[in-house]
């Protein structure tokens, strides 16, 4: 354990010198939707609420794409694509003079981040200033974040809410994230629900057709106070071994090796930068040797124009090819093209609705999630919500997002089950955030494999701004973690040892409300040892109890530490042992130090005022001592050889003394089985 748990430890592990520590969860924890029957709406199964006309309802779309010719340019307009994807297709259109230099001011910033250059921060931040003055919204978000965060000017909220709402206005979709989220954390529901909403039908927009899209989620890049070298190594693209040997079996003929490389350029998987033309290239090999999966998404790059002229009759024979190889998702791409009227003659519901059902009996998710979009609305069927809402928790429950972004419509409006606000704000922003604008966390992760913290960092602060909890995690890690390196920029110049402190005492509250509770336990280690704050005991206590609330084993121990000792929470030794009690329930892990931690609190309870008390309670000073004269003196690479050799000398001695003691215990008593009788007197003298 950590924290309290400590002088509880070193109580009584002092002779064997071990210090315990157990496991903690990092991942914030899944969503999970429960719903009972008091969730549903008493209504007729046909609700009238909506148009029962598929073409008529303003308030329901059909399957998305509600403008299928837009780009991911379009969809996620002023991104920071074209610096980090400069191969990526952009818009034909000459850049304006504002956004030439917009982006020339974000171009100055990101090496700024890079080469520590504040003179060159600055003159990225003047460029961005200049262009916000022309009203372009790309730079008014720029400013909202840099205001936000305090880079290069005065830290200011107001100012950062003002350059977001013009941002926003001007239809800046990083704007909108970020203004959703401020009003969510202020549980401003029936504000944030409305941007949520619109973002998320982005999101959906730029999914696939016919399955799932890859989840590409940000990568945690730290294991508690270590790096996440395991997941990082996984991340590693090109250069990453196990990718280098799937590219040699593709390059050999290995046709489902064909088709993972193309995928992985397709969506940037793995720490790869995405290059349609690459991934359109090994697809196309893949299918000539009848990889079926290749041509489902061939199918959806000629339905998206993802690298090559859209194509929708291409797209249907792409599909209808992969179906006829037992690829029963591309079912739900071909049902999707009926639907739409896209590639075929005229729009068929009959046929979309039988295709949504051969995909759905053979287990498909997008089967039972476009099937709740026809009974929604009525396409082709009779209306019905009931069926429709069934049809999509089946769907969520497999972890469909589109499922989610439906349901979040259902409880926005409150169609088939009763008005939810705020369960309708976290759907929505659920799907929100696998919006396009999702692609900084892969430029930021690409930035730290290369060793740019600085400039990694300046990407995660951005995304957790936009409400990222990972993202709000990973940077204020790199802040702990790196200090200076982290190229922390403040009001003025570098962030001084305040100034990051703080920002990452901020960034950590953040992702604990979000629920990591790793964020909690260590805003409640920075209240209660005084890092970077004042210390204070109450503080560290609610920190502690959010953490407990999230089913936390460490921040129930703390709890239990605080109350033995009256820090912060009462003194109450009951409160205490039952705090211990549920560190062990929920984390078996913890029995060595909950058991230390019990043996203190009889001690306490049994012997007060005693002197064992008063050595328990001078441990936590004796502790830094005995912890630099470990790290000085026993860590020391001849030290440590000689003290390991040492240490084995005495255990075998000790071992060889007690087998020795044994033996002589087990002659005694076989000599007294064999002369029961035998009395000896003493000789006379």
């Amino acid at each position: 354990m950590r924290g309290r748990s400590r002088s509880v430890l070193l109580c009584v592990c002092v002779v064997i010198g071990i210090l315990c520590v157990f496991p903690i969860t990092l991942r914030a924890r899944p969503f999970v939707l429960v719903l009972s029957q008091e969730d549903f709406k008493d209504a007729p199964a046909d609700d009238s609420s909506a148009a029962a006309d598929p073409e008529s309802s303003a308030d329901w779309d059909d399957f998305g794409d509600s403008d299928p010719h837009k780009s991911e340019h379009e969809l996620d307009p002023d991104s920071w694509r074209p610096i980090f994807e400069p191969d990526f297709p952009l818009s034909p259109n000459p850049p304006s003079d504002s956004e030439a230099l917009y982006y020339s001011g974000i171009s100055k910033i990101m090496s700024a981040a890079t080469s520590a250059d504040v003179r060159l921060s600055e003159e990225g931040a003047a460029e961005i200033e200049a262009a916000a003055e022309f009203g372009y919204p790309g730079a008014q978000s720029v400013l909202g974040f840099l205001s936000g965060m305090g880079l290069l000017r005065e830290r200011s909220k107001s100012k950062a809410f003002l350059y977001h709402h013009f941002a926003s206005d001007g239809g800046n979709m990083q704007s909108k994230m970020a203004l959703a989220y401020i009003y969510t954390r202020q549980d401003m529901f029936e504000k944030a629900v409305k941007i949520y909403a619109e973002l998320a039908e982005v999101a959906v927009n730029s999914f696939l057709i016919s399955k799932d899209s890859p989840v590409i989620e940000p990568i945690r890049l730290h294991n508690g106070a270590e790096e996440n070298k395991e997941a990082l190594r996984k991340s590693k693209g090109e250069e990453d071994e196990d990718f280098q040997i799937l590219e040699y079996q593709a390059q050999k003929g290995n046709a489902g090796a064909m088709y993972k490389v193309g995928l992985f350029y397709y969506f940037g998987l793995r720490g790869l930068r995405r290059d349609h033309s690459k991934a359109l290239s090994w697809f196309l090999k893949a299918v000539e040797k009848g990889e079926p999966r290749s041509m489902e998404l061939l199918g959806e790059i000629y339905a998206r124009g993802a690298g090559v002229e859209r194509n929708y009759t291409k797209a249907l024979e792409w599909l209808t090819l992969a179906s006829k190889q037992q690829l029963y998702s591309a079912y739900n791409g071909m049902g999707y093209l009926y639907v739409k009227g896209y590639g075929v003659d005229k729009k068929n519901y009959t046929k979309a609705k039988e295709y949504f059902e051969k995909a759905a009996d053979n287990d498909e998710v997008g089967g039972h999630y476009n099937l709740g979009v026809m009974y929604l609305k009525g396409i082709g069927v009779k209306r019905d919500v009931k069926l429709a809402c069934k049809f999509f928790i089946v769907a969520a429950n497999q972890g469909q997002p589109k499922a989610f972004y439906q349901l979040a419509k259902i409880f926005h409006i409150g169609v088939g089950f009763k008005k939810n606000i705020p369960l309708a704000t976290a759907l929505y922003k659920l799907v929100a955030e696998r919006g396009p604008w999702s692609s900084l966390s892969r430029w930021a992760l690409e930035s730290y494999l290369k060793g740019d913290v600085g400039k990694a960092f300046l990407l995660y602060s951005r995304m957790a701004e936009l409400g990222y909890e990972v993202a709000q995690s990973n940077a204020a890690w790199i802040l702990d973690k790196y200090g200076e390196r982290s190229m922390c920029l403040g009001e003025s110049g570098f962030c001084t040892d305040a100034e990051r402190h703080q920002r990452a005492h901020s960034l950590w509250w953040q992702a604990s409300e979000q629920g990591n509770e790793h964020a909690a336990l260590l805003i409640g280690d920075a209240y209660y040892y005084g890092r970077g704050t004042t210390r204070d005991y109450e503080r560290a206590a609610e920190a502690y109890m959010h953490a407990k609330s999230q089913s936390n084993a460490q921040a129930m121990f703390n709890l239990g530490y605080m109350y033995e000792h009256g820090q912060g929470l009462p003194f109450d030794l009951h409160l205490a042992k039952r705090y211990y009690d549920e560190a062990l329930e929920h984390d078996p892990a913890a029995k060595l130090p909950v058991t230390l931690a019990l043996t203190s609190l009889w001690v306490r309870k049994n012997y007060a005022d005693s002197f064992l008390v008063h050595l328990i309670d001078s441990l936590p000073e004796v502790y830094p001592k005995l912890e630099a004269w470990v790290e000085n003196v026993l860590l020391e690479e001849g030290n440590a050889t000689i003290l390991t050799l040492f240490a084995c000398l005495l255990t075998v001695l000790y071992l060889r003394e007690r087998q020795r003691r044994q033996g002589a215990v087990l002659a005694g008593e076989v000599a007294q089985q064999n002369h029961p009788n035998d009395i000896r007197v003493p000789a006379p003298n």
